[in-house]
């Protein structure tokens, strides 16, 4: 989180990935730092996938991704 932060207020565009198992940590975060960067979330675990596994999650990603770097509708 606080990278993402870091990096829009330094205006780069940035989304912050994270697996589910840390949604509310995010928002946390974010309530803390008076920030609301978008957030995209993906099944957890992510250790111990295999490569196909993982190429699926960011498939399944990256819409989310497009959407918070373009600020194109949910």
């Amino acid at each position: 989180m606080h990278d993402i932060v870091d990096l829009e207020a330094r205006g780069v565009p940035g989304v912050l990935v994270a697996s589910s198992e840390f949604v509310e940590a995010a928002e946390a975060q974010a309530r803390a730092l008076g920030a609301e960067p978008a957030r995209v979330f993906v099944a957890h675990p992510i250790q111990d996938r295999t490569d196909a596994e993982i190429q699926a999650l960011a498939d399944g990603a990256l819409a989310g991704v497009l959407r918070g770097l373009t600020g194109g509708p949910d």
